[in-house]
């Protein structure tokens, strides 16, 4: 059983703070950003930033649907890590400046699963989640 990490990147033509700001805003702007892929998504506390707690399920593949329970926490500024209560995943929400642009990274991180359905998982998972966290991303930069 290894660490399995899906990453997706994107330049925001907005300033930090105000992408740091939408990024952090779980209650208003986050139901906004997601896919299809997102259901049953709530605010259970908080609802801006770190002590944040919120609920979704991430239908990955037609098969798979994880049930998420995430608390958030911000160890430094601009960077939200959700901690999911009912797995190992643990996903981070990066936006750093660029000049007066953004660059916003999702990177998730879980134990995969041994034996072959590891080695299916490692394979194949990190690309899904790319393209679902690619959208979220798009959203993210229709909404600035």
């Amino acid at each position: 059983m290894g660490k399995v990490t899906a990453t997706a990147e994107r330049t925001i033509d907005a300033p930090a703070d105000k992408v740091r700001a939408l990024v952090a805003d779980y209650a208003e702007t986050r139901p906004k950003l997601l896919t299809e892929h997102y259901r049953d998504y709530e605010v259970t506390e908080g609802g801006v930033g770190a002590g944040t707690k919120a609920g979704w399920k991430l239908q990955a593949t037609s098969k798979r649907v994880r049930d998420v329970k995430a608390t958030v926490t911000e160890p430094r500024p601009g960077t939200l890590v959700e901690t999911d209560a009912n797995s190992s995943m643990v996903t981070t929400w990066t936006v750093a400046e660029a000049g007066e642009r953004s660059v916003v990274k999702i990177e998730t991180a879980w134990d995969g699963a041994g034996g072959i359905g590891g080695f299916f998982e490692k394979t194949f998972a990190p690309g899904g989640l790319k393209k679902i966290y690619d959208g979220v991303l798009g959203k993210l930069a229709e909404i600035v």
